[in-house]
């Protein structure tokens, strides 16, 4: 979840042009809840907590709804539920983190160390406010982290994917709210009703609020859409079923929030309009798509080529 470079984009955007706008008001929020003597409290660490507790507790009512889940009941016990918590949070933050500065700033690794608290050095690389963090890279950091758990507790892997799969949207809900509230990762030009000029624009121009978008299709949507699988058409009892939905409908999302979203201005102009997110989302829809098709062909008993 990487933030534009607003001196970068005054020189990739020097041909647009300033019109009148209809845009509305942003509502600025001080991106620092609190400070506690030298250390703030920044509400981007505050939804990366948010999404996790909260996708705690939707997966504890998850877990005793015996009717979601097939014979052998729920791959993992509220106890073990507990401990996987804090491996999910660490895959999330170092793979979220690792993924930003390779796909989307790798010169922070060459970077000088800063003093944080005024005083002790620090690499710009593990500067989680500095840049931002990846969501593509967060995903591989919770695989990472999910699998290496099942195999410690002789679990499922697939079945437990899904299980982070039901409360993944929760946690991209709370994120996009703190990249809105960041005034980060806003949308390209537009001057429509609900358009915004945010406060971090070198340029200072009308633009989707694409943080919205984002916090409605892969939040809202996302979730409205995993919960049917789950409860109305028994994906639970089909293991990676759950995981394909994710990554389908994630994909499907994020592809259509980057036609709406101004792209990273570091990074370089790829051809045809494409996207770094469009390129790192694209597989992901393939094993999506390929997950659900083949667990659906495992609970049918057709045969495979594959």
């Amino acid at each position: 979840m990487g933030r534009q470079g607003p001196q970068s984009a005054v020189l990739r955007r020097t041909k647009i042009e300033k019109r009148p706008s209809m845009s509305i008001p942003y509502p600025t929020i001080d991106p620092i809840l609190i400070k506690i003597g030298p250390l703030p409290i920044r509400w981007y660490s505050l939804a990366y907590i948010a999404g996790i507790a909260g996708g705690w507790f939707y997966v504890t009512r998850l877990i005793v709804n015996q009717k979601i889940w097939g014979k052998s009941g729920a791959p993992i016990t509220k106890t073990l539920l507990d401990d996987v918590i804090f491996w999910v949070a660490i895959g999330t933050i170092l793979g979220g983190r690792l993924g930003y500065v390779l796909f989307y700033e790798p010169s922070l690794l060459i970077k000088p160390w800063e003093p944080i608290l005024g005083f002790i050095p620090f690499p710009p690389a593990l500067m989680l406010w500095n840049g931002g963090m990846s969501f593509h890279g967060g995903l591989l950091g919770v695989a990472v982290s999910g699998f290496l758990f099942a195999r410690k507790y002789k679990l499922d892997a697939l079945a437990l994917g899904d299980i982070f799969a039901c409360a993944a949207p929760i946690g991209l809900f709370f994120g996009r709210l703190a990249n809105f509230i960041n005034a980060e990762l806003y949308g390209r030009p537009w001057d429509g009703p609900w358009s915004m000029v945010f406060p971090t624009d070198a340029l200072g121009l009308a633009r989707h609020p694409s943080q919205l978008y984002e916090a409605a299709l892969e939040g809202l949507v996302l979730f409205a859409i995993i919960r049917i699988a789950t409860h109305g058409l028994a994906f639970l009892k089909r293991p990676g079923a759950t995981i394909g939905v994710f990554l389908a409908g994630y994909s499907v999302s994020r592809i259509i929030i980057e036609n709406f979203r101004e792209p990273d201005a570091h990074l370089p102009d790829f051809p045809f309009g494409i996207t770094m997110g469009m390129m790192l989302s694209t597989p992901m829809l393939a094993l999506g798509l390929w997950l659900i098709w083949r667990t659906q062909t495992k609970a049918t008993g057709a045969p495979s080529t594959s």
